[in-house]
């Protein structure tokens, strides 16, 4: 039976909404109301709006941000007295003056209404939305606090936190129609879920939602493994160890820039909460000297292990009065075993990425996570929830972000065994010693193979051989190899012949080297994981070598003899928490959530939003470490997925400023088939930010020291998070581009407006690239044009220097050639001449192009030989051997 919830009306001074509610004002009430109505007044047309589109405005959220000196307001749009529905505009104010408009208002409002009467109440809309998701039946509904035409319910069985309904418009830009509807949040009791859902308000069906749990689908689980390092390292710093709190704690932590496990050891590390982001330490919540917590929990963040998926706080590690959180880890062993030390870092890299990001102005009033704001403004009660060794799922994590006052979660899980290639084979001797990669044998049912686990075998190598026309290839009884691991090559025989044959000769494992491919046989294989069934099964491992690495060895052993050790890192899944990157991806989605139309919305969640992309940029930064070069590859998700430090990661290629490693530009943005949104989009976004950090970098170097430096790294953290305060909702990358140019002005007067175009021009985000209609991602148009170089914003900038033109500023290949040369710049160098000229000093082939991204050259009428391409500029020139086959 329904409640009645008219007749549970309850009057009171607080309204307690489940959500926190944000001290709301009319646009007249604010400081600024005046000078926004006028600007607003003089651009109607501009904006496609008219008075009585912009008669019923409030402020739902304004601070201050230090670095800018803007005073950030976000305006929404009302309709006799009904809020729009995300239609948030974001204005900059400087120097008492609209410094930057992004508007997301709607024109024509009166025009695009279906009603103004509302034909369901809200307990039918809530009802109706939990049917439709799935979610079960709505039990116990009680009603909590009503104002107007805004109601709070409990969670009546179908979410773990209360729900607040209210009437809005809802907007739909493909009809270009204003529905009424119920807007309302549902916290699914799995946690996979945080839906927030517009119910139409006269037929009762969902017509838009989100999800505030951003899913971030980092693997499939099909992984390969690489090396651990488990050495500990007790002076490492990336910080200025007079910025930090004494509190005597200690992490004993994968401290950044060391990405995970396979990047690095862990550190011991000594009091790092920095004192002007968490003045009190990181177990502080009142404010006052002493710690409040001797757990992983404190104002910014509560770790703890979710094994059970229960979603209530499980286990976390006690470092007792003194915060040691210093335990031992093994990570050949189930993750249960070594959960302190998971949870410890996981509750570090929060820590971390909370400090840090506040230095650039992620702070209590623009919506950062904290349980006390210590008076600093915004609206606390706000510290992450962050989960360990979640047991909802596997290969995954996901950051579920509500408004600014109600706490976010972060939910790390495990990760399927690495499988694969790993560096089995171990050479302890010889000038070739090191780690060697190898797979074990198949291990599906009936294939029984014997392969290495976590139990070491040493022994000398000795090459099988069974007196026939191919005596390595073992295919025959061979002679002793007793005491020895044995070599056999792959040949014409079942691999469980071979590896019996070895066993009979007392051989104590075997390494069977793969064959050649002379031919180019597209379907031969590095590595292949040897299949058979044998009984009794054997009682020596096997493994298997690629012809490469296992030629090599048998060379080496002609001459000397070579001791190896056989080991692998046993069955046992990875814990997503010690990949920081990862950790950092997920606290980087409420860093973007937050900063995106101010901390009172939740508005990124259109097609084209590139949320993904700042949360790899938020990890990279963090991980970036001098000696790197912008033309590295640098994948995301490494450790967790079981690939080589230098893999591809989860994403479509690997982050580099080299085309040749990462040519993606705007218009693949358009492929729906391979560029999935919002991952794809986001991957393509956080490309374009990794070429502008080098840029940077490159113009003002860099600066390890990511609270107090003033490096290339940390000027352009400081640009790309006061474009997010400057963007406004549902931005593209064009609104996101104009949003880090205006924040450049603001921060520098425009010092570097050069630099950014010309990255952004690089990618297709030129002049006039045009991003389309904010809801679709299939309407972007690329453009690598610069503005006119007469552009007054271009007057003060320095651009990138065509006088520090290299051989590292451009790549030429393929080299030797057959017919076809391309020129590769990550940079635009203008009109240039290309030339070819014999070794005779003749010039036989002269072109003239923009030197831009990729230029092609038809060698076709050349002769076979060598020439030199000359690249000249108006103010460089540059020479090139090239060969033609």
């Amino acid at each position: 039976m329904k409640n009645n919830y008219a007749q549970k009306f309850v009057i009171i001074g607080m309204l307690l909404f489940g959500f926190i509610g944000f001290a709301q004002h009319n646009l007249s009430d604010s400081e600024y109301g005046s000078l926004i109505e006028t600007y607003l007044t003089k651009n109607l047309a501009k904006y496609q709006l008219t008075e009585p589109d912009i008669q019923d405005l409030y402020v739902s959220n304004e601070y201050f941000s230090k670095s800018t000196k803007i005073n950030h307001v976000f305006v929404n749009q009302r309709y006799q007295g009904i809020e729009i529905f995300n239609a948030t505009s974001s204005v900059a104010i400087k120097d008492n003056a609209v410094f930057y408009y992004a508007n997301n208002f709607i024109g024509q409002v009166s025009q695009k209404l279906n009603t103004i009467t509302a034909q369901i109440n809200a307990q039918d809309a809530l009802e109706n939305a939990a049917s439709q998701l799935n979610l079960g039946n709505v039990q116990g509904l009680e009603l909590i606090s009503t104002k107007h035409n805004e109601f709070v319910f409990n969670g009546a069985g179908v979410s773990q936190t209360n729900i607040p309904v209210k009437l809005v418009y809802s907007y739909s830009e493909a009809e270009d129609a204003l529905k009424l509807a119920w807007d309302l949040n549902l916290n699914t009791l799995d946690s996979k879920h945080w839906w927030s859902v517009r119910v139409d308000a006269i037929s009762g069906q969902i017509i838009d939602k989100s999800d505030w749990v951003v899913s971030c689908n980092f693997g499939d689980g099909d992984h390969s493994n690489h090396d651990f390092h488990t050495n500990t390292n007790t002076d490492f710093t990336l910080f200025k160890p007079n910025a930090m709190v004494a509190d005597g704690s200690q992490y004993h932590v994968f401290a950044f820039p060391v990405e995970a496990p396979s990047f690095g050891g862990r550190t011991l590390l000594s009091s790092p909460a920095d004192d002007t982001a968490s003045p009190y330490g990181w177990h502080d919540t009142n404010g006052v000297a002493g710690a409040e917590y001797t757990i992983t929990r404190g104002n910014n963040v509560y770790a703890y292990e979710d094994t059970a998926d229960s979603d209530t706080p499980g286990y976390s590690p006690d470092g007792t009065a003194t915060l040691n959180f210093d335990f031992s880890l093994n990570l050949s062993q189930e993750p249960l075993g070594y959960q302190d030390v998971s949870v410890t870092n996981m509750f570090y890299v929060s820590n971390v990425m909370h400090d840090v990001w506040y230095r650039y102005g992620f702070d209590e009033v623009s919506g950062n996570f904290q349980q006390n704001n210590y008076g600093n403004g915004g609206v606390g009660n706000d510290a992450v929830q962050a989960q360990g060794q979640d047991g909802g799922g596997t290969n995954n994590a996901n950051f579920a972000t509500p408004v600014d006052g109600n706490a976010p979660r972060m939910q790390m899980y495990l990760w399927s065994a690495p499988g694969g290639i790993q560096n089995l084979v171990t050479v302890n001797n010889t000038p070739i010693a090191g780690p060697y990669p190898a797979v074990n044998p198949a291990a599906t049912p009936p294939n029984n193979i014997t392969g290495i686990g976590e139990t070491p075998v040493t022994g000398d190598l000795e090459l099988v051989n069974d007196s026939s026309a191919a005596p390595s290839e073992g295919c025959n009884p061979i002679s002793s190899v007793a005491g020895k691991i044995a070599v056999v090559r792959r040949g014409n025989c079942a691999f469980v012949d071979k590896i019996q044959h070895a066993q009979d000769a007392g051989a104590i494992a075997v390494i069977v080297v793969n064959h050649n491919n002379p031919t180019n046989d597209p379907n031969y294989a590095e590595y292949v994981n040897m299949a058979g069934e044998v009984t009794p099964p054997f009682t020596i491992p096997s493994v298997f070598m690629n012809y490469t690495n296992g030629e090599l060895l048998i060379s080496q052993m002609q001459t000397e003899t070579v001791n190896v050790t056989l080991q692998g890192t046993g069955n046992y899944m990875r814990d997503g928490s010690f990949d920081n990157g990862i950790v950092a991806h997920e606290y980087g989605h409420g860093i973007s959530t937050r900063l995106t139309g101010g901390p009172a919305t939740n508005c990124l969640s259109n097609p084209e939003q590139m949320g993904e992309g700042w949360s790899d940029w938020f990890g990279l930064m963090l991980t970036m470490q001098p000696g790197d070069q912008p033309e590295d590859p640098r994948g995301i998700g490494t450790y967790a997925t079981g690939q080589p430090t230098n893999g591809i990661g989860i994403r479509l290629a690997p982050y580099s400023t080299d085309f040749a490693v990462n040519d993606y530009t705007y218009n693949d943005t358009n492929d729906a088939a391979n560029v999935a949104a919002p991952h794809g989009i986001g991957f393509i976004w956080s490309t374009i930010l990794w070429d502008l950090t080098w840029a940077y970098v490159d113009k003002y170097g860099f600066d390890p020291d990511l609270y107090n430096g003033t490096g290339g790294n940390n000027k352009v953290m400081q640009v790309v998070i006061d474009g997010l305060k400057i963007q406004g909702c549902n931005p593209g990358f064009v609104t996101g581009r104009n949003a880090i140019l205006t924040a450049d002005m603001a921060l520098t007067g425009g010092e570097d407006q050069c630099l950014i175009w010309e990255v952004f021009a690089n990618r297709g985000v030129g002049l006039d690239a045009s991003q389309g209609y904010g809801f679709s991602r299939t309407d972007q148009v690329e453009d690598f044009a610069m503005p006119p170089s007469d552009d007054p914003t271009l007057a003060n900038c320095t651009s990138l220097s065509v006088n520090e033109f290299n051989s590292n500023s451009y790549k030429v290949f393929p080299n030797p050639t057959n017919n076809r040369l391309f020129i590769k710049t990550n940079k635009n160098y203008g009109q240039v001449t290309l030339s070819l000229t014999d070794i005779n000093g003749r010039q036989v082939l002269s072109k003239k192009v923009e030197l831009f991204n990729q230029v092609e050259l038809d060698l076709n009428q050349l002769q076979s030989g060598i020439y030199i391409l000359n690249i000249n500029g108006e103010s460089f020139s540059a020479n090139h051997k090239v060969i033609k086959n």
